[in-house]
């Protein structure tokens, strides 16, 4: 059972999904807009109600590595176990969450191994924890591995044991927009679209091949060459972008998960302060 230390980590990290499900408008992505999953058939208030089932799950493994110690191989099998019972919790809960649950858990495994690190040193101790293989995962392929293996994508397993580089992106991308003095919603926008340029999103290349994952990362890039979500140009170009993903119902599902792992990260300074999530999105055009 853990302790009240990592049931806030757990809480955090589902506060931090919770930002992310509320910001809008995401392009290709559930958001306060999918009341009845009308743009991405992904029902916004289910999503919110199955969040909270990761919670249990998240506090076994930030008491799990507490209790280990060290970023051992044995603390990632009682990892890799912990995150398959959750799965399923969070299926019965309605679905969906399944690569946040990986990110935010090595995360919140982290936090709780080393507290008091922070951004990329945060990153950095989920890489040394993901560094070992699973050796209890089971063996038949899943959907987001036969991609990887097909496409040579780093996947969620590859972003984990490259110390998550793409949350550290984000979060450089959140100190850029802040610094420029950009609204809270629009710097969490700009660090989700400048994921979205970069990332083989494995469920970008299942859905849409090589040719649509270039689209969409090309798309990201426009918005932010454009001045970014704050700017004019650059909100003109993410509406666009919005309305293109969702008629090709393409989704950058990956980019979403790792955004909520930059925003845990992020909120770490004040874990046992986090404000009650509320919904974060920009006025309709």
């Amino acid at each position: 059972m853990g302790s009240p230390e990592d049931e806030a980590l757990a809480r955090a990290a589902v506060a931090a999904l919770t930002w992310q499900l509320e910001l809008a408008p995401k392009p290709g992505l559930p958001d306060p807009r999918d009341l009845r999953a009308r743009v991405t058939r992904q029902d916004h208030r289910a999503l919110r109600w199955s969040a909270e089932a990761l919670v249990p799950g998240l506090t076994a493994m930030a008491a799990a590595a507490r209790r280990t110690g060290a970023p051992s191989p044995g603390l990632r099998a009682e990892l890799g176990a912990v995150g398959r019972s959750t799965e399923h919790s969070v299926d019965l809960a309605g679905g969906g969450h399944r690569g946040a649950l990986w990110v935010l858990g090595f995360l919140v495994a982290a936090a709780a191994l080393e507290p008091g690190v922070r951004g990329a040193g945060l990153a950095a101790t989920a890489k040394r924890i993901a560094a070992h293989p699973d050796r209890r995962a089971p063996r038949r392929p899943s959907r987001g591995s036969s991609v990887s293996a097909k496409y040579g994508a780093a996947g969620a397993r590859g972003e984990a044991r490259a110390g998550f580089p793409h949350v550290r992106r984000a979060l450089e991308a959140l100190a850029r927009a802040r610094a420029a003095g950009a609204p809270e919603p629009n710097a969490r926008l700009d660090a989700l679209l400048t994921v979205m340029s970069t990332l083989q999103d494995t469920e970008l290349l299942y859905t849409a091949g090589p040719h649509g994952l270039r689209h969409v990362q090309a798309g990201a890039r426009a918005v932010l060459d454009a001045g970014g979500t704050a700017s004019d140009s650059g909100r003109d170009a993410l509406t666009a972008l919005d309305a293109d993903l969702h008629a090709r119902a393409w989704s950058p599902r990956g980019s979403g998960s790792l955004l909520a792992g930059a925003l845990f990260a992020d909120a770490l300074p004040v874990v046992g302060h986090l404000p009650v999530p509320v919904t974060r999105h920009l006025p309709a055009t």
